[in-house]
């Protein structure tokens, strides 16, 4: 029997109908020695993820219940997998290899230490997710010159310094408020802290990785098990495109491969901004290519860019988007014949 097509599970944990899949890592009770290489600890973490596939499996399609949290979890053996990652950082597909744990910075611009700009409940997200208990984290993986969070992305030192007991204690209270979820905005550098928090949290509570999904292999790894909803931005249509304007190189190779990753273990929710200008070589490939390749996702297309930060630069992007743009992206994606989409 399937999962159920779009983000049915997604909705089931947020009526805590369903346990969160990091209430299932939890549960399932991990032996390993923190002096055991990386190596080791990955052959580890495998084996582990195949109990939590079979737990998965049994408790979302007959509707079991999960055992109590472990003393020593299989969650407690990804936050000493993501500390060693930050040791030669690779959290993200620049893969720096700086150590971040020493005080190096990347190209996140960011140490071992996690900040945030802001955290409430956002009643502008989409639909099923409002209200959203969104927690803003500060720096990014992309570099993009027109980002509407310039203040909040460039600049990793602003923000309130983040106590994951505290920020734990945070997130239940959000949830008592009516938090339909738990919504971690440009995630990707501050994966081992969001995984030392996630371990803290007592309340059912779905995690949404909303994310540019530029991160490494071993990240996507980490992140199985932990989120329930991915709320993907797929920004480029081709790997050009993602350098000019984000600094990014394999875009389109990275993206591609940490979706279809995702989706083995957690729902989508597709985000596609479109760009002026870009509607042939960005905004038609990501249609066709979500069309192809992952056709049953809830998929948004999002008409909100404007001109900021950098964009002045570029002239064939510092302006807003014109009325047949819109038509034109509307008509691409029915066209694709894409199933559940927000338009």
């Amino acid at each position: 029997m399937p999962e159920p097509l779009f983000i049915e599970c997604y909705q089931k944990i947020a009526n805590n109908e369903l346990h969160s899949r990091s209430e299932l890592i939890k549960s399932i009770p991990a032996v390993f020695d923190e002096k055991c290489s990386e190596k080791e600890l990955w052959k580890l973490h495998e084996y582990y993820m195949e109990v939590y596939r079979n737990c998965k499996q049994t408790i979302y399609l007959n509707g079991g219940k999960a055992e109590k949290k472990a003393e020593k979890s299989l969650l407690d053996l990804k936050i000493l997998l993501a500390e060693r990652i930050i040791e030669s950082c690779h959290l993200c597909h620049h893969r720096c290899g700086v150590n971040r744990k020493m005080g190096e910075k990347g190209f996140c611009r960011i140490n071992e230490t996690s900040r945030y700009a802001a955290e409430f409940l956002h009643m502008g997200e989409e639909p099923e997710l409002v209200p959203s208990h969104t927690i803003f984290f500060t720096g990014c993986v992309l570099s993009c010159v027109y980002c509407q969070n310039w203040d909040i992305s460039m600049h990793p030192e602003t923000g309130k310094q983040i106590n994951t007991i505290d920020m734990a204690q945070i997130i239940d209270k959000r949830r008592k408020e009516g938090a339909k979820n738990l919504n971690l905005v440009t995630p990707t550098p501050h994966l081992h802290n969001i995984l030392k928090i996630v371990k803290e949290i007592t309340i059912n509570t779905p995690v949404v990785w909303n994310s540019n999904m530029y991160h490494s292999q071993e990240a996507a790894k980490l992140l199985d098990g932990v989120v329930d909803l991915f709320l993907a931005d797929f920004k480029y249509g081709n790997n050009d495109c993602a350098f000019k304007y984000s600094k990014i190189k394999e875009y389109m190779e990275t993206i591609t491969s940490n979706l279809k990753h995702a989706k083995r273990d957690a729902e989508i929710l597709m985000r596609h901004l479109v760009l002026p200008g870009h509607l042939e070589c960005c905004t038609r490939n990501v249609i066709d290519w979500t069309a192809k390749n992952t056709p049953d996702i809830r998929f948004n297309l999002m008409f909100q860019y404007r001109p900021e930060y950098l964009a002045y630069r570029y002239p064939e992007i510092d302006r807003t988007l014109e009325l047949q743009e819109k038509e034109k992206a509307i008509k691409m994606v029915k066209d694709a014949g894409l199933k559940d989409v927000l338009l």
